[in-house]
């Protein structure tokens, strides 16, 4: 350090951390045949260092952003032929879809189809997920449907498509603005049972609206904007006010579904014709809205005016809104209140669904990268007219199975869009509305958590099975905004819970061997508290033990030491008795790291246990009795010779599940260190940690003073019970390979052997010379590789 620092250090009062314990090197604690080893400290340039991109790191970010880039001159035929039949076969699907999750978006139908266009032909450039197309979605549909018919009470001069396309663009820079600052982890703060409850209560309120709408009740006699409750009570209030409509959207419904069970149990049936009947299956809805816009048709081609059902009528050819998108402050503040759960939406459905398939298929994908792709979609779409899309389950699901090869396919779905939009649209006039109902209906009934789902979640963790359901009934009896926002609540307070009640467990050393099933037997024998003869009837005895001692028939190799915790609360055995490894030393392993929200609660267990299972080394601490503080709870008068418990001689930390720690966990370990000084005082309490698996937590905890004795420490030490030995953990390391003639390039002599794996002649040989090293840094003894020999070092000085 240069000398101008340490005078300015000087000035202001900094007592500077560099230096510290240097002489340890110098003391006689250097290892004999051990070359000595101190690790540099981690130091604020050289984090900045990692963190700032290098010029190859930067090309390597810029080329990220168009992934197409790594695999476009690798495509051949094949790729291309199955490009071609997902694409095609998506194509057939997403034109009804569209349309109907435009209506339900309270929007013309056609915004839909672009919608559909703009998504997959966009999304290809900056994909890393073959199977993800993007387009109009049913819960998105919904909760922007929720937004421009409010917007529209509040603000009507501007009309529901400019809100929609507003509200894509401003999520759409919202979402990219996240990408492309590579925050994409957000979305693994949504657990899996929020997004399972968001989709079943948005598949349950989607569901439930459309309902109505299937039997021909208009709006107007049901809302079936309001809550799914109210909308399933008002519906059967009204059930007589269905009409013909009724008709074309039950038996449409039923038959998405006669000709799906069908498909499925025909392909369990004949296997050689699998792939047939699941494009049959796939083309059900474009076959279901051809068959009944062809009825439709019959029925009211002679009847424009007065049609006997309602049709969904004039679709514009072309993209007939292009334009920009109207955008400012008045527009926005329509929907702001909005605006979280729709950004919400555009991650969960996208990143949720695309990472679902990429495990399915054996690929990753790039959440970040993802997320820039949804993000210019949603920039670039409203210039055509579309509003807010993200990725389709269901959509992907065909995608997948129709063997897609590359994000190519979404062009071909693209310009299957694109001819019906040009092409298509007198065909769409006589469509039914109860029917696109019935589609709708058919393709959120996907996204309900099966009950055999919900009992796994209940196996796993019973606490998020409630919070999932939690998250569906608020979606049912209120809002899916507010559905959203429940479960992503409860989620984030079940995880700073368990943070921060987080418990450590204090660790017993267990000598135990590997045998093979065959030397286990699961004969009667007991155990101490079960029964008559102290064993249990279900637990197996190892052949060949007896007590602690080894079996004869297995090697000492087969026998290690192991650490477990004290309580049993791992679920080892309550058989095996586990006790402190040395009266008055305590190994105590975290358990979900240490930072500021669980410091205090892992200090408070510290410090019980140890006071309850230790007395204070000198009963003379306070000279007077009113000099003991108020809430200790020792006895008013004791001597040494009432209390049997050893005094408090060492504390070992095992860090193997802590990475990081904050400036409030390490000033927690301080005070906690200073109360066990003085509970143990005049006795000098040792601070050994076992696995620091990280450069900066070991500078923060040599700042506080852990790691090494101070000189205070020490000498206190030495003119009590004689010098402080250290133990180090060293590993065998060898030499280089020696010439021809014997000697080894460092002049070290070693043993002989012959050169039979070189190409030189046989009867040449090497010098082979082992050497000990280091595994940690000597000026830092009080860290140590493993808890074992965290414990072999605090036991050579007591």
């Amino acid at each position: 350090m240069a000398s101008w620092q340490r005078g300015a250090a000087k000035v202001l009062g900094i007592k500077l951390d560099s230096d510290i314990n240097e002489g340890a090197v110098t003391r006689g604690e250097s290892i004999q045949s051990t070359d000595t080893y101190v690790e540099e400290e981690p130091t604020i340039g050289e984090w900045v260092r990692d963190h700032i991109p290098s010029g190859t790191e930067t090309v390597e970010f810029v080329t990220s952003l168009f992934p197409f880039l790594q695999w476009i001159g690798n495509y051949n035929l094949l790729w291309l032929t199955g490009d071609l039949i997902a694409g095609i076969t998506v194509g057939f699907v997403v034109v009804p879809q569209g349309m109907a999750y435009a209506l339900l978006a309270q929007l013309p139908a056609e915004y839909g189809l672009y919608s559909s266009f703009v998504g997959v032909m966009l999304y290809w450039f900056f994909a890393t997920s073959k199977d993800i197309t993007i387009g109009p979605v049913a819960v998105m549909s919904t909760l922007v449907g929720n937004i421009v018919l409010k917007a529209e009470e509040t603000h009507p001069e501007f009309t529901r498509p400019q809100v929609a396309s507003a509200l894509a663009l401003i999520c759409g820079s919202i979402v990219f603005a996240i990408g492309i600052l590579r925050l994409g982890f957000v979305v693994d703060y949504i657990p899996l049972p929020a997004i399972a409850a968001f989709m079943t209560g948005s598949a349950l309120n989607i569901a439930m609206g459309q309902i109505p709408g299937l039997f021909g009740i208009p709006s107007s006699v049901v809302n079936n904007r309001a809550a799914t409750y109210k909308v399933f009570i008002n519906f059967w209030k009204h059930i007589g006010a269905a009409k013909l409509d009724a008709a074309m959207g039950l038996s449409a419904l039923a038959m998405l579904y006669i000709i799906r069970i069908i498909a499925n149990r025909m392909a369990k049936r004949f296997p050689n014709y699998k792939r047939t009947w699941f494009f049959i299956s796939t083309l059900r809805t474009a076959f279901v809205i051809l068959l009944y816009t062809m009825i439709s048709w019959l029925v009211n081609r002679h009847r424009r005016s007065k049609p006997a059902f309602r049709i969904l009528q004039n679709v514009p050819k072309g993209f007939q809104h292009m334009g920009a998108p109207v955008l400012n402050g008045s527009i926005v503040s329509s929907f702001v209140g909005e605006l979280p759960a729709a950004v919400i939406v555009l991650l969960i459905e996208h990143i949720a669904i695309s990472k679902s398939f990429g495990r399915v298929n054996g690929y990753q994908i790039n959440p970040s990268q993802e997320l820039i792709a949804i993000g210019i979609t949603n920039i670039f779409g409203p210039f055509f007219g579309a509003y807010p899309a993200t990725g389709s389950f269901s959509r992907t699901a065909i995608k997948a199975k129709a063997g897609v090869r590359t994000p190519i396919a979404g062009v071909i779905t693209g310009i299957i869009v694109l001819l019906a939009i040009y092409l298509l649209t007198a065909v769409f006039y006589y469509i039914p509305n109860a029917s696109l109902a019935g589609v709708i209906i058919h393709a959120v009934g996907d996204l309900i958590t099966p009950p055999n789902v919900v009992y796994r979640f209940w196996r796993v963790s019973p606490i998020e099975v409630v919070i999932f359901f939690a998250g569906v009934l608020v979606a049912v009896f209120s809002s899916i905004e507010n559905g959203i926002y429940t479960t992503i609540a409860a989620s984030a307070a079940l995880l700073l819970f368990r943070l921060a009640k987080a418990k450590g467990h204090f660790l017993g050393r267990v000598r135990v061997q590997i045998v093979p099933p065959e030397n286990i037997s699961t004969e009667t024998v007991g155990l101490g508290g079960y029964g008559a003869t102290g064993k249990s009837k279900t637990d197996p005895e190892i052949k060949g033990v007896k007590g602690s001692e080894p079996s004869s028939e297995l090697p000492e190799a087969h026998h290690h030491d192991v650490f477990l915790p004290i309580d049993h609360k791992d679920g080892s055995n309550p058989a095996i008795n586990i006790d402190s490894p040395f009266p008055g030393v305590f190994v105590f392993r975290f358990s979900e790291g240490l930072i500021y929200p669980n410091a205090a609660h892992y200090s408070d267990q510290l410090l019980d246990y140890v006071q309850l299972k230790c007395r204070r080394t000198s009963i003379d601490t306070f000279a007077r009795l009113g000099d003991r503080p108020w809430n200790d709870r020792g006895p008013r008068h004791l001597t040494l010779d009432d209390d049997n418990r050893p005094t408090l001689k060492a504390i070992i930390l095992d860090f193997s599940a802590v990475n990081n720690v904050d400036i409030t966990a390490v000033q927690t370990l301080i005070d906690t260190r200073n109360t066990l000084d003085k509970y143990a005082a005049p006795n000098n309490v040792d601070w050994h940690f076992a696995s620091v698996n990280n450069r900066w937590t070991k500078r923060a905890l040599t700042s506080a003073g852990f790691g090494y004795r101070s000189e205070e420490v020490e000498t206190n030490a030495e003119s009590g019970k004689g010098p402080w030995k250290p133990l180090y953990s060293v590993a065998e390391v060898s030499a280089r390979v020696a010439g021809i003639d014997g000697t080894s390039d460092d002049g070290a002599s070693g043993s002989s052997i012959k050169k039979t794996d070189l190409e030189a002649a046989p009867s040449h040989t090497v010098q082979i010379s082992k050497r000990r090293v280091l595994v940690h840094s000597i000026a830092r003894p009080l860290f140590h590789v493993d808890v074992n020999a965290a414990l072999l070092a605090a036991q050579e000085n007591l």
